[in-house]
């Protein structure tokens, strides 16, 4: 017996496939597949690129940030670790510029003995290594005494000595005064750099001149540059001694009985008398001072007064005319004969 087997093969829709059409799709396919491939690579390459370019960017951005925050630490670090643990301010730094200060102050104080209390202040001046540049001492009866001294005392002992001399007695007013005069040495000191190199180059040109006329003028140039100098030097001597040496004025005074000073007595009918009498004997002395003053020139003008009418009395009587002499009287006529 015979099966036939069917087998269910359909048939195929469309044409049927070339070999030369099967070659072109294979490589359209492998270069669909390069293109892709290669997309994909220049993507990741590029994002990898831009990504590191934006952290080159962030990190430069962080570096000056961090530099800051750094910085500041540091600044912030560096003023704590000046102070003490006292909480007192670091020392000046070695290189910084020096403040030149000129300071004074002034004392009125009440002690009860003038004398023992100048000799506290003197002593206090020259413990601190100052001295008393002037002193003058009056008497203003016959139990009281004034006296006014002025200290020089250096900076650094300033504001000691001035505790000192307020605790030797009852302070009745007391003013101080700083003024800052740094700007003023620096400037000094530079003048006289520059001074100085003039007068050297002025000098350099006195030793190459060959001609009279120029030697001449270049001394007058020399004399007035080293004047300069000269007066600059003083002017930083000046400025050297008062910023180093402050300038204390003390003046000393002592109390009434009191506590208060008298006040003049009632004036009466004989203190008014003398009064009177001695403004009347001022008075006349004045008068007479003035008359012998003036006696000269009274006297001087008395005389070219007399003088003037003598000689005007002489001129008057040298130029008046001579009386007219009287004619004769005729003679009487003889009176008719009768």
């Amino acid at each position: 017996m015979q099966i036939d087997r069917h087998t269910d093969r359909h048939p195929p829709v469309g044409p049927p496939l070339r070999p030369a059409h099967r070659s072109r799709a294979v490589l359209a396919a492998g270069l669909l597949v390069v293109l892709l491939g290669t997309g994909a690579c220049g993507a990741s390459d590029s994002f990898d690129s831009s990504s590191s370019e934006k952290g080159v960017a962030a990190s430069d951005r962080r570096g000056p940030a961090s530099g800051a925050e750094g910085g500041s630490a540091e600044s912030d670090s560096k003023p704590a670790a000046g102070k003490s643990a006292a909480g007192s301010p670091a020392a000046p730094k070695p290189g910084a510029a020096a403040v030149h200060v000129i300071r004074t102050a002034t004392l009125d104080v009440e002690v009860r003995s003038v004398p023992k209390a100048v000799a506290a202040a003197r002593g206090a001046a020259e413990r601190a290594g100052g001295l008393v540049s002037e002193e003058t001492t009056e008497r203003v009866d016959d139990t009281h005494e004034m006296s006014h001294l002025v200290l020089r005392v250096p900076q650094d002992r300033y504001d000691a000595v001035l505790r000192e001399l307020a605790g030797t007695g009852k302070l009745q007013s007391r003013t101080s005064n700083a003024k800052d005069v740094t700007g003023q040495v620096v400037d000094v000191e530079s003048r006289i750099a520059t001074q100085r190199a003039s007068v050297v180059r002025v000098r350099d040109l006195m030793d190459k001149a060959e001609k009279l006329t120029d030697v001449v003028t270049l001394e007058g140039e020399l004399s007035r540059r080293q004047a300069d100098l000269e007066s600059l030097l003083a002017q930083q001597a000046s400025l050297k001694d008062r910023t180093s040496l402050a300038t204390i004025t003390l003046d000393l005074s002592e109390p009434y009985e009191d506590g208060e000073e008298p006040e003049d007595e009632d004036t009466g009918f004989l203190d008014a008398l003398a009064g009177g009498w001695d403004a009347f004997v001022t008075m006349l002395r004045w008068i007479a001072v003035a008359i012998g003053a003036a006696a000269p020139f009274l006297a001087t003008a008395v005389a070219l007064v007399v003088l003037r009418r003598l000689l005007r009395g002489r001129l008057q009587r040298r130029h008046r005319p001579a009386p007219p002499t009287a004619a004769p009287a005729p003679a009487p006529e003889a009176p008719p004969a009768p």
